[in-house]
C-alpha cells in the first residue's frame, strides 16, 4: 500500500481498524477457546492499556537509561518467583512470550553444557513428543540436537524411565510440561527433575500455561503435584503472564535457579565502535509497555483475585469436561489436570468438521491433527470468562456434532495422499505447490477456505516435512502485500 497523500484523522484511522477487526474471532466473552485469555473482569484491559501507554516509549534496551524498567521487571519477577517457590537466590527475566522464554532456556542449556565441554561437540535437549514446538525452534536456531521421547499412550505424560534412557553425554537439558498444551496433562516434574540432577543435566519446566494457575488450584484443593522452581532438580521454569495472569500479550517470565545460570541466557557484544550491547532477551530495542501493563494487572488482581479466577476457571473446566462426556459421539480424551480440555469423537463423528460447525455458530475451538497413535481432537483453553458460557457452548457443540454426522468426514483421496506424500518438500516447485493447495481447498490468492477441515485432513495425511513446507507456503500467501498501483487507501479499500 502507498502512504496516504495526506495524513488521516484519528477517527478515520480508528474506523478503519474497526473494519479490519470485523472478521476476527472475539477476544472477550468466553467464545474463543484458543489464543486468548479472558478474565471477565471489568476494567482490567483498560487499566493495562493505560499502563502500557505510560511506558510504551520507554526502551527496554538499556535499563541504566530507563531505571523504571529495572524496577518494574524486578518487581514482576519477584512476584512470580514468590508464587512458584522462589528463594533469595532465584533470578529471572521478563521476555516477550513463552516462545522466547523457551528459546532462552535452550540457549542457557547450550552455553552451560559448552562451558563444561570445552572440547566441543553438539549439545542436545531431551523433549517429550508433547513438548511445545518452541523448544524445537530454539534448538533449530541455536544448533542444538533434539532427542524426542514418546509419552505414555494412555496418560499422554512422559515416563521418567524413558527420559533416563534418552540421556547421554551430550544431553544439556531435559524438558517437562506443566501442563502440555495438546492434552492438558502435567508431566512427572519431580521424578524427571530428580533423574536430571543425578545425571548432572539441567531440567526446564514449561509452565507457560500453568505457572499462574496451578499454584492457585492447589490452594483450592485440586490434587496437583508441585511444579515450581523449588522442586529439587528444576533449574529453570517459564510462565506466561499473558495467559492466566490475564496481562497484555507480550509478557512471560523465565525463572532460573540462580543468577549464575541466568548469565548463560544473556548476550553481550563489544566488538564494534558503537555502544556496548548487552541483551537479557532475544530482542534488543523493545517497548516497556507490555511489562508495565503486566505489573499493573498483577497488582490490580492480587492474590485473592487470582484465587477466585482460578476457581472460576476450574469450575468451568469441570463443567465442560462433564458436559462433553454427556454428548453422544464425543468424549474427553484424558481428564484435564488444570484448564485445557482435549475432545475426541467416535468413529462417526469427525471433530475437524465439528470445529468448522462451531465456527459457523460463532465459537472458535481449536482442531488438532492426529499424531502417531494420538487421535485428532478439539482443544479447548478454558478461562475464567468461560464460566458463564458453558451451557450455550455445550448446546452448540451438540448441534455441531449432529450437523457433522450429516456431512462427509474430512477425508483425503488416497491417490492424492500417495502422490502428495511422494513429493520432495525441498524441491517442490510453484506449479506443484499450487496443485497441492488447490486440492486442499485453496482457490488462490491470500483468502483462506471458509471450512478448514479438508485442508487439515490433507495436512494430517502428509509427512511432517511436507506439512511444514505447505504451512510455510500458506502463511506466505496470507502475508501478501496489496499492489500499490492505483490503490487509494479508502475505507472500502480496507
Amino acid at each position: 500500500m502507498n502512504l496516504p497523500e495526506q495524513g488521516l484523522t484519528a477517527d478515520e484511522i480508528l474506523a478503519r481498524l474497526d473494519v479490519m477487526r470485523a472478521d476476527d474471532v472475539p477476544t472477550h466473552g468466553g467464545k474463543t477457546y484458543a489464543y486468548v485469555y479472558d478474565s471477565g473482569l471489568d476494567g482490567l484491559d483498560e487499566l493495562a492499556a493505560r499502563a502500557h501507554r505510560l511506558f510504551q516509549s520507554a526502551n527496554g534496551l538499556d535499563p541504566t537509561v530507563f531505571p523504571s524498567i529495572a524496577t518494574l521487571e524486578n518487581s514482576v519477577v519477584g512476584m512470580v518467583a514468590g508464587l512458584l517457590g522462589g528463594s533469595a537466590g532465584t533470578a529471572g527475566t521478563v521476555t516477550s512470550g513463552g516462545t522466547e522464554s523457551c528459546i532462552l532456556s535452550v540457549k542457557t542449556a547450550r552455553e552451560h553444557w559448552l562451558s563444561a565441554h570445552p572440547d566441543g561437540g553438539r549439545p542436545a535437549v531431551v523433549l517429550p513428543e508433547t513438548a511445545h514446538p518452541a523448544f524445537h525452534k530454539g534448538a533449530y536456531l541455536l544448533g542444538v540436537d533434539v532427542v524426542t521421547v514418546a509419552v505414555d499412550p494412555a496418560t499422554f505424560r512422559v515416563r521418567p524411565d524413558d527420559v533416563a534412557a534418552a540421556i547421554d553425554a551430550h544431553t544439556a537439558m531435559v524438558v517437562v510440561s506443566a501442563p502440555s498444551y495438546a492434552h492438558g496433562v502435567i508431566d512427572p516434574v519431580g521424578e524427571v527433575a530428580a533423574l536430571a540432577a543425578r545425571h548432572g543435566v539441567l531440567c526446564h519446566v514449561d509452565a507457560c500455561i500453568g505457572g499462574m494457575l496451578l499454584p492457585y488450584l492447589r490452594r483450592l484443593g485440586v490434587p496437583l503435584p508441585p511444579v515450581g522452581i523449588d522442586v529439587p532438580g528444576v533449574t529453570s521454569l517459564s510462565v506466561d503472564l499473558h495467559k492466566y495472569a490475564y496481562a497484555t500479550k507480550g509478557t512471560s517470565v523465565l525463572l532460573f535457579q540462580d543468577a549464575q545460570l541466568r548469565r548463560h541466557s544473556y548476550y553481550a557484544f563489544a566488538g564494534w565502535p558503537g555502544y556496548p550491547v548487552v541483551n537479557s532477551t532475544l530482542q534488543s530495542t523493545k517497548s516497556a509497555g507490555p511489562l508495565a501493563a503486566a505489573w499493573a494487572v498483577l497488582h490490580s488482581v492480587g492474590e485473592q483475585g487470582y484465587l477466585e479466577l482460578a476457581r472460576r476457571t476450574r469450575t468451568a473446566t469441570e463443567q465442560i469436561a462433564s458436559g462433553v462426556d454427556s454428548i453422544e459421539g464425543l468424549r474427553v480424551l484424558v481428564p484435564p489436570d488444570s484448564s485445557l480440555v482435549s475432545v475426541v469423537g467416535d468413529a462417526d463423528v469427525d471433530v475437524l468438521v465439528v470445529a468448522d460447525e462451531m465456527r459457523e455458530r460463532g465459537w472458535y475451538v481449536q482442531p488438532q491433527l492426529a499424531f502417531k497413535d494420538m487421535p485428532r481432537n478439539i482443544h479447548l483453553t478454558v478461562t475464567a470468562a468461560s464460566l458463564g458460557r458453558v451451557e450455550p457452548l455445550l448446546r452448540d457443540l451438540a448441534a455441531s456434532v449432529a450437523a457433522a454426522r450429516d456431512l462427509p468426514p474430512a477425508a483425503v483421496d488416497p491417490e492424492l495422499a500417495v502422490l502428495a506424500g511422494s513429493l520432495d518438500p525441498d524441491t517442490l516447485g510453484p506449479e506443484q505447490m499450487d496443485a497441492v493447495l488447490q486440492a486442499a481447498g485453496f482457490a488462490g490468492g491470500s483468502a483462506l477456505p471458509t471450512r478448514m477441515a479438508p485442508v487439515l485432513a490433507l495436512l494430517e495425511a502428509l509427512p511432517s516435512a511436507l506439512q511444514e513446507r505447505l504451512l510455510q507456503e500458506v502463511i506466505g500467501r496470507v502475508f501478501t502485500a496489496v499492489p500499490s498501483v492505483g490503490f487509494e487507501p479508502t475505507l472500502d479499500g480496507v
